[in-house]
């Protein structure tokens, strides 16, 4: 079967199981599998696919019509304009995110800093700000030991294993060092309201990087606490938080003490990220 055909056969599954994007889930399930882009399929439309190439690709194409997100199938998603391996251990990086890595970038740019990730998953914020800030180094901590071994391999990926690294650390028995900068991307979904997240979060991402507790604000609490003891004098505390939880997180702060420098929305006009800084560290 040509590539065309294959692609063909591959969309009209995924749209029969409410893909929405099921011709490009199928493109990018293809162009990985095959190691191209996706222009190559369009342009070599014609080209015959390996029968093994086509067995993996209909695998594929049977765990994403489970609704299994692209990123866990691939084995990568691309964060900061890179690529990063990413597993069910981790949670999936969103754009929004990003958001976070621009005014972080901006504000200690040509600085060099010492950073604290809390949480850090598949590693991405810490890397990402590290790829940008060349003189810096950062710690990145979580309670997941898969997730940490996902992490060390995206440093070595991207050659960053001599500035970075990743500990299986619990935040409450944290206490080495102190920080230029904090940051921090915690569970913040209320844990009533994971039953209403789409089927490919609720059945392939981990809970424990989404529960924030009753009132979603469990893990933030403890960052903004913690981070009291761990932060440098002037040092930034660069947080994301969920949708209708800026007013709640923005009190907490300023009862602990912080002056919020900026805070970033994402593109429905939630606010998405708060930056603040500690007015009075002991």
């Amino acid at each position: 079967m040509n590539l065309e055909n294959v692609i063909k056969k591959g969309s009209e599954i995924l749209k029969k199981n409410n893909i929405n994007s099921y011709v490009l889930d199928a493109e990018i399930l293809l162009s990985n599998l095959m190691g191209v882009k996706k222009e190559y399929l369009i342009i070599n439309n014609k080209e015959i696919v390996k029968k093994k190439i086509e067995e993996k690709f209909d695998t594929a194409i049977r765990r994403r019509a489970n609704k299994e997100p692209i990123a866990y199938i691939t084995g990568k998603k691309e964060f900061w304009s890179k690529d990063f391996i990413v597993s069910n251990a981790t949670l999936v990086p969103r754009p929004e995110t990003e958001l976070l890595i621009y005014k972080i970038v901006s504000f200690f740019k040509n600085r060099k800093i010492n950073i604290l990730d809390i949480g850090t998953g598949s590693g991405c914020i810490l890397l990402s700000i590290l790829k940008e800030l060349k003189e810096s180094r950062g710690i990145g901590i979580d309670i997941s030991s898969k997730a940490i071994k996902i992490a060390r391999k995206n440093s070595l990926n991207h050659n960053l294993n001599h500035r970075s690294k990743f500990k299986v650390q619990d935040l409450n028995k944290f206490i080495y060092g102190k920080f230029d900068l904090i940051v921090s991307n915690p569970p913040y979904i209320l844990s009533n309201e994971i039953k209403k997240l789409s089927k490919d979060i609720i059945n392939y991402e981990p809970k424990i990087a989404l529960d924030g507790g009753p009132d979603g604000l469990d893990l933030i609490k403890k960052v903004i606490y913690k981070s009291n003891y761990l932060l440098k004098r002037n040092g930034l505390l660069a947080l994301e938080i969920g949708n209708n939880q800026y007013r709640k997180v923005s009190n907490i702060l300023k009862l602990c003490k912080y002056r919020e420098i900026s805070k970033e929305y994402d593109h429905k006009s939630n606010v998405r990220c708060i930056i603040s800084t500690k007015m009075d560290i002991n």
